[in-house]
């Protein structure tokens, strides 16, 4: 085989691949805008950002009031959306996009902050309400289901009961908000 036979089997391969229907959205939840890139809020963008960084898969473009981009995972086409409506209005962009596609809440997979985890731990659920998460809450609202598969990013409770929930995941995070990712992640599974 020569060279040219890979590379038009490579062209051949991505051709195939971008031809499949799109069958999954993941989603990951944050708020747009410096002010917040480093916050625990964007957990859930900075978990997407860092998968595609490591797969080559970027996110790139407008659509659905989110950056988009499409890419493989796990052999499925897939959506890659960062909603850009703000944390509490991230299920206009999640609806948008799966009415598009024809996609159902169970091929819907949302990477949320959790500050009831330890920060780096994750927590996967097929299913559930929105544990007080108001990106969830959304979503739940404007896809009329709880059944889509969330995985919760531990960011660590607030610092003391009286502490401002608000102001705790909207703070700027020391390290540039990178505590969990850059040590590692601890996590379980739950259906």
């Amino acid at each position: 085989m020569s060279i040219f036979d890979i590379f038009k089997k490579l062209d051949e391969e991505k051709a195939a691949k971008a031809s499949q229907p799109i069958e999954w959205i993941v989603v990951g939840l944050g708020n747009p805008g410096a002010k917040y890139d480093n916050t625990r809020h964007n957990a859930g963008f900075r978990a997407l950002e860092g998968y595609c960084a490591r797969s080559g898969q970027k996110i790139d473009r407008m659509k659905f009031k989110a950056l988009a981009g499409e890419g493989m995972l796990g052999g499925k086409r897939v959506l890659f959306l960062k909603p850009q409506t703000f944390m509490n209005l991230s299920g206009e962009a999640v609806r948008d996009a799966a009415s598009f596609y024809k996609i159902p809440p169970e091929h819907v997979i949302v990477l949320s902050d959790d500050v009831s985890l330890d920060v780096g731990t994750l927590r996967v659920r097929a299913k559930g309400s929105a544990g007080g998460q108001n990106g969830l809450k959304n979503i739940i609202y404007h896809l009329n289901s709880e059944d889509f598969p969330r995985v919760k990013i531990g960011v660590g409770k607030k610092p003391r009961p009286d502490y401002d929930l608000a102001a705790w995941v909207a703070r700027q995070v020391p390290g540039g908000g990178s505590e969990g990712y850059r040590q590692g992640v601890r996590g379980r599974s739950e259906r």
